[in-house]
């Protein structure tokens, strides 16, 4: 393989490159440079050529057009060892060009702002640098293409040492390459079908941008690893900060997101804890003390190796608490600096902080199937006493209405089939993923055991018979929340009737599955 003699340097994020542009020269290699790349470059003393000295044309309509020219992508796409190719390149004046040094316009960065314009966003597509990378990287058995500047010292060390870059390089570096030009089209192609409000487009693109390899996925034989979107918003998983413990886990980060997916359904002080993709214990309160204890209380044996979410401050009171159970994960806004010393004497506990908590509109839900993928709206719907209809003789209490919109806000996020049953601001029973419903209410019923007595139940679906209320009256449930809709509706409102059991339909399901 012959060396590096010519190199295109052209990038919007100038970390890194003067450095990396000083180790190309002291090697005598040509520089080709653009626009402000050129000017930094050329402050910094390095020997630099600007684009239209190549080109023989000058960079035109605000440099929408510079790089877009035969003497560049000539000089990237020819076979060096093809003649043909190497006589029109003779005829047409080109020289070839070893080494590609592009990163992209920040669309990314600009989408992101909170005031941007749209003009502002189409300005900062990149068009001559994609171009560039695309060649480079299709050519990649003559070309080395750098799109990442922790790629830049591995680059530089092995021209040093041997004058170009190995075949496995430059072949890992066209493959990031193209990863990278696809990302950043999937993201424009994101903002234009948001911008004309296409939710699910003929072709859907999408980019997630690597935050860590994991350990094992949800069992030690499964490689694993956790993506973020480009434009996550803050306030999710994906944005916590993690401030004491060992590393998160697959099974972690997927128990963290779905108890801060059930903790964000409420203002008031409120702890969740979940176990397995499940709450095990949800409890609202005055403090987050008393809703601790409240959680804790739920099921003081599933809680063991759970992860515990908070909506407030976690303090020393409640630290203290905590430290008394085995625990995965704690995540709250912030602790103090009392209850992180309390709670860092637990060294394999993982402390995260959220310092705010994502508005509930988060977008769409991605679910992979066998050769495809399915895509929907997530479940923001939230329960209005207004959109509730009382189908009994009986109407609640102000108190059982109280617990009846709490419970079914804990059921929304139970695993279908879903019963849970709720008394004093806290779960009580949580019956979760059966394959009937009078199953799952017998398994929350069991739970709850005495505290049954004077609860309400929520289900998440329909009840298809009156077994589920029979099972409801002879445990002493006094209120039941429920879609309704089934065509045997009157059957389970009789039986409820004949308990005196007041009985609300909403007129929405929540399966999850």
């Amino acid at each position: 393989m012959s060396q590096i003699r010519r190199a295109l340097i052209s990038v919007s994020d100038k970390t890194g490159v003067v450095a990396f542009a000083k180790k190309l020269a002291e090697q005598q290699i040509e520089i080709i440079s653009t626009g402000g790349t050129y000017r930094v470059l050329q402050e910094a003393g390095i020997p630099v050529k600007g684009i239209s000295e190549v080109t023989q044309f000058p960079e035109i309509m605000d440099g929408r057009v510079k790089t877009l020219h035969p003497k560049v992508h000539g000089g990237l796409l020819a076979i060096r060892d093809l003649e043909t190719h190497r006589q029109q390149m003779e005829e047409n004046g080109i020289e070839p060009i070893d080494l590609v040094v592009v990163n992209l316009y920040p669309f990314q960065q600009t989408i992101a702002k909170p005031d941007v314009t749209f003009a502002e966003a189409i300005e900062n597509i990149d068009i001559g640098g994609p171009s560039m990378v695309r060649s480079a990287a299709k050519n990649h058995r003559y070309v080395t293409v750098v799109v990442d500047p922790s790629d830049y010292d591995t680059v530089a060390e092995q021209i040093a040492q041997e004058g170009n870059t190995d075949e496995e390089t430059r072949a890992r570096l066209a493959a990031k390459a193209f990863g990278h030009t696809a990302a950043y089209d999937a993201l424009i192609a994101q903002y234009l079908h948001e911008r004309i409000s296409v939710r699910f487009p003929e072709q859907l693109t999408l980019t997630f941008e690597k935050v860590s390899a994991l350990r094992y996925g949800e069992n030690p034989h499964q490689q694993a690893a956790f993506y973020r979107e480009p434009l996550a918003k803050a306030g999710q998983i994906t944005s916590a900060k993690q401030l004491h413990g060992k590393e998160l886990s697959y099974n972690n980060i997927n128990d963290a997101n779905a108890a801060l997916e059930i903790v964000s359904e409420f203002t008031e002080p409120t702890v969740v804890a979940v176990k397995h993709m499940n709450p095990c214990g949800v409890g609202t309160g005055h403090t987050l003390d008393d809703a601790f204890q409240k959680a804790y209380d739920a099921d003081p044996v599933s809680i063991f190796g759970g992860i515990i979410a908070c909506n407030r401050p976690v303090e020393g009171t409640v630290a203290q608490k905590m430290k008394e159970i085995f625990l995965e994960i704690i995540i709250a806004p912030s602790f103090t600096e009392e209850a992180l010393e309390i709670l860092k004497q637990k060294k394999n506990l993982r402390l995260l902080q959220l310092e705010t908590l994502a508005d509930p509109n988060k977008g769409l839900k991605f679910q992979s199937v066998g050769g495809g993928l399915l895509v929907q709206e997530t479940d923001v719907h939230q329960i209005r006493l207004e959109d509730c209809q009382v189908v009994t003789d009986r109407e609640p209490t102000p108190a059982e209405w109280e617990q009846l919109l709490f419970a079914w806000k804990v059921v929304k996020h139970v695993k279908s089939n879903a019963i849970v049953l709720a008394k004093d601001s806290r779960t009580v029973g949580v019956g979760a993923g059966q394959m009937n419903r009078v199953g799952a209410a017998k398994i929350a019923i069991e739970q709850a055991g005495e505290a049954a007595k004077g609860a309400v139940l929520a289900s998440d679906a329909f009840f298809p018979m009156r077994d589920t209320v029979e099972a409801a009256a002879a445990a002493g449930i006094t209120a039941i929340i429920q879609p309704g809709g089934s065509i045997r509706d009157a059957e389970s409102i009789e039986e409820a009737n004949k308990h005196g059991i007041a009985m609300v339909f909403t007129g929405v399901r929540h399966f999850k599955h």
